[in-house]
């Protein structure tokens, strides 16, 4: 993945993260230091594993990496945004599968069970909760806005 892949918030993200090892402004960091990097990240890697990953990126084998090739070693561990389109329309199947009569809308029972196999930590309170809050019109009922709100946090 390249800079120009990731959105503006992960972008901010991996270059606070290289920019603290990379002290002197010389726009690369050292091999030594991309363990220690993605441990900030999260990543708990062996030195082997890290390895693998920097051989992947720096093909000359400089013992340093650019923000580009840290971008594209990173990119395995950067969740991206799902494509809005896509997942529309995966929503859109969703519903329609729970909407086997093509009403419009679910019962509210049919989206505590979806919601349940999502989640089957969430307590009946914490379900009714999600429920009354998606439902606040009391209509029993939810159209595909209402769980595209639920689905989509």
């Amino acid at each position: 993945m390249s800079e120009q892949e990731y959105d503006k918030e992960q972008l901010r993200i991996l270059r606070n993260a290289f920019k603290a090892f990379d002290h002197e402004d010389k726009g690369f960091i050292e091999h030594a230091d991309v363990h220690q990097i993605l441990e900030i990240l999260g990543q708990k890697l062996d030195e082997k594993a890290v390895k693998a990953l920097i051989k992947e990126v720096d093909k000359g084998n400089s013992g340093k990496l650019d923000f580009s090739q840290f971008c594209k070693l990173a990119a395995r561990f950067v969740e991206v945004e799902e494509d809005g389109p896509v997942l529309m329309g995966e929503l859109k199947e969703a519903f329609r599968v729970y909407d086997k009569e093509g009403k419009g809308y679910l019962p509210i029972a049919t989206l505590r069970s979806i919601l349940h196999e999502l989640d089957d930590k969430l307590s009946n309170q914490d379900l009714d909760m999600i429920i009354d809050e998606i439902d606040a019109d009391g209509s029993g009922t939810v159209d595909f806005d209402e769980f595209v709100q639920v689905m989509t946090g």
